[in-house]
């Protein structure tokens, strides 16, 4: 295989990866203004599910269908839980989200230490996503094909959510103009309630993917909260065409950039990038249309 053509499926799979992590985050931050600094480990919380019902269904492929279920659920209630406890009392302090939602954080990758211990887990992949589908004379994994599916699938039901449903309507309500919201009738504290359950739910999913390309470990959620929350930024607050476009560009950047040096300086180049582009557009790539701001 041409080692071009082989860093770009590299960066488009790394890009899917990127997309369903940032998905959630696109709620939490780029709409509601939060800093959950503990979208990362309610990503692990969706790796860990997906450990725990393999061991109690056993068969891969049944247990990978109840695991998107169970890791959206599972991410969903620990969302919604640290937004009644802790977020509802911090809305329009970003720096205080920060540091309270990095402390949770901690608190749940030790809490998945002291249940599941230190060292990492695997989950049994299905016989049907362990081989490879060749196209245009390349072998690409079926585990990725799989999580690029899902990316999709995950975009379309919340683009569809926020477009046609009247919860979707109120979210873009609250969004474009609270104070406008509140006065007409909507209960903005149950629509920030939902879209952080939803936004962590994501993040499950996301967490489910993952395990299907390595290990689990309580720092997982670690590895891409950073690259999640720099897609946020670059392809504009609370877009998700912009996420889409940034997910897949940071991929293919750090599949390339990585080919050509080391992982770790991969990781330096890219940020450095994207800072660069945020001085250039400091909006992203595409502006949320809001209201509050005029």
């Amino acid at each position: 295989m041409d080692p071009l053509l082989s860093q770009a499926v590299a960066g488009v799979s790394l890009g899917s990866i990127l997309l369903l992590a940032a998905l959630g985050l696109s709620l939490t931050f780029g709409q509601m203004g939060v800093i959950n600094m503990a979208h990362g480990e309610f990503i692990m919380a969706g790796c860990y599910t997906t450990f725990v019902v393999q061991q109690l269904i056993g068969n891969p492929t049944i247990a990978l269908v109840v695991s998107l279920a169970a890791g959206f659920a599972v991410a969903g209630l620990l969302g919604g839980l640290l937004e009644i406890s802790l977020i509802r009392r911090m809305y329009h302090r970003p720096l205080d989200t920060l540091l309270v939602t990095f402390g949770v954080g901690l608190v749940l990758q030790q809490a998945a230490r002291d249940i599941f211990g230190a060292p990492a887990v695997n989950v049994l992949t299905p016989l049907w996503l362990q081989g490879s589908v060749e196209a245009f004379g390349m072998e690409i994994p079926s585990s990725r094909l799989f999580i690029l599916a899902l990316a999709v699938l995950a975009v379309l039901t919340l683009g569809a959510v926020l477009q046609y449903t009247p919860l979707g309507r109120r979210v873009r309500a609250v969004v474009q103009n609270r104070d406008l919201a509140e006065s007409s009738g909507i209960p903005t504290r149950r629509i920030d309630l939902a879209s952080f359950v939803i936004g962590s739910g994501l993040a499950g999913i996301a967490g489910v993917a993952l395990t299907l390309v390595g290990a689990t470990s309580p720092t997982i959620g670690q590895s891409y909260i950073v690259d999640a929350f720099l897609v946020v930024v670059a392809g504009g607050l609370g877009n998700l065409r912009g996420a889409i476009i940034a997910a897949f560009a940071v991929g293919l950047m750090n599949a390339y950039v990585e080919f050509w040096t080391t992982a770790s300086l991969s990781k330096v180049i890219v940020f450095l990038a994207i800072i660069a582009f945020l001085q250039i557009r400091p909006q992203g790539l595409f502006a949320l249309k809001t209201r509050s701001l005029l």
